[in-house]
């Protein structure tokens, strides 16, 4: 059963797992004076969102390739961002991705902002991910909290409790942030995270912001992921839509949740990727 700890304690277990096992197999976090570092840091943290780091890997060596840089992300279109986002799921975070690109390119003149208020500004972008992104991109010490980041805290500091809430954990990160090297200590974090998720189990479950993933198999997750497959493919109509989906009851549904977000549009009777 996991002690309660001082600060210092604690950040040496965390310092000392993280010099023994950091992970060096996460791309985005090489190339840190690379022009384009803070570019990567966006990229990485937009495709994480809710998606396992080892399917992110391939997919962000692949996206980096097709947009080396965001003036080149900015450039594309709407199909050839969402076909190079294929298999990471939640692909309304592509449009986002292409959207704060275009901004960031005609506003910040290419440069991602180093201010967390700005880039909660874009599209799709939260509190805990701009912080996330200053911190890595521009090493600068800032506060979020995140799925590894609770399981850390609750299990060292937080053992024996049931819904903690990320109130009573910010107060710990702040004293335990290491403002020298925030970048470095909050990977290290992360790192350990992931290790204790592995050995000890979801400890982030005793969080009182813990939710369930729902199962994508049947879900209409699924079926939205479906229907932008087809139509990447070539405009479709509703009823070519619907036998191939057996006709299913949450079709219309969908269809006009993706017409609303402009991942589609209607064009006379035909479906197409909105552009």
């Amino acid at each position: 059963m996991p002690e309660i700890l001082a600060v210092n304690q604690f950040q040496e277990i965390v310092w000392d797992y993280y010099r023994a096992h950091k992970r060096n197999n996460l791309p985005w976090r090489h190339d840190i004076d690379d022009e384009n570092f803070a570019y990567y840091v966006l990229v990485s943290e937009i495709m994480l969102q809710q998606t396992q780091v080892n399917r992110v890997i391939y997919k962000f060596n692949q996206w980096i390739e097709l947009f080396p840089t965001i003036a080149t992300l900015a450039a594309a279109d709407l199909d050839v961002v969402l076909h190079a986002w294929s298999g990471l799921g939640y692909n309304r975070r592509a449009k986002y991705l292409l959207e704060s690109a275009k901004v960031i390119v005609s506003e910040h003149e290419g440069r991602i902002p180093s201010e967390p208020g700005l880039l909660e500004a874009l599209p799709g972008i939260g509190k805990a991910t701009a912080a996330a992104v200053v911190v890595y991109a521009y090493n600068l010490p800032r506060l979020f909290v995140e799925t590894n980041i609770r399981t850390v805290f609750i299990h060292h500091f937080f053992p024996f409790a049931e819904h903690v809430a990320d109130k009573e954990l910010l107060p710990l990160i702040e004293s335990s942030l290491d403002k020298e090297n925030p970048r470095e200590w909050y990977w290290a974090l992360m790192d350990y995270g992931s290790f204790l998720k592995q050995s000890v189990g979801n400890i982030s479950q005793k969080s009182k912001h813990y939710k369930k993933q729902s199962t994508f198999e049947g879900s209409s997750r699924q079926l939205r992921g479906a229907m932008l497959k087809l139509l990447l493919v070539k405009k479709r109509t509703y009823d070519e839509l619907s036998a191939m989906n057996l006709f299913d009851e949450r079709l219309d549904e969908v269809l006009a949740a993706l017409e609303r977000e402009k991942l589609i549009k209607k064009t006379g009777v035909s479906y197409t990727i909105y552009q």
